[in-house]
């Protein structure tokens, strides 16, 4: 069983479209050889993640929830503060939901990454 990797570039995208496409990637449903208890998943590569964009008024009215478990511990945060502190993890999570429920939900979202592209890492590429 041989790994590819697969780089999809995140710039203007919708991240549930996104996630759909990283999800099936991950699980490797593209593949002939499908089966749903083996992890044949390929790695991904997201690019630009912090230019994917919601569409409408998600980024206003969207809401990422968890709850501690203890009375009064839901805790809310607007995908809009979500968005400006940590692009990636709206992805991630994304992702991550849309993962099957079972034990090898975690090994494949191991394999995805996000590309960290900043001026200093492209000037030192360059020289």
């Amino acid at each position: 069983m041989r790994r590819s990797t697969h780089e999809i570039d995140a710039a203007g995208l919708p991240p549930g479209r996104l996630a759909t496409r990283i999800a099936t990637l991950l699980i490797g449903k593209h593949k002939p050889k499908f089966q749903p208890h083996l992890d044949l998943g390929d790695r991904v590569i997201v690019l630009n993640a912090e230019q994917a964009r919601f569409t409408g008024k998600k980024a206003e009215q969207k809401l990422y929830r968890h709850h501690s478990m203890h009375p009064g511990g839901l805790k809310e945060i607007p995908a809009k503060k979500m968005i400006a502190e940590n692009p990636r993890e709206v992805l991630r999570h994304a992702v991550y939901k849309m993962l099957p429920k079972n034990k090898l939900r975690d090994q494949r979202i191991l394999r995805l990454k996000f590309a960290v592209k900043s001026k200093t890492a492209e000037k030192n590429k360059l020289s």
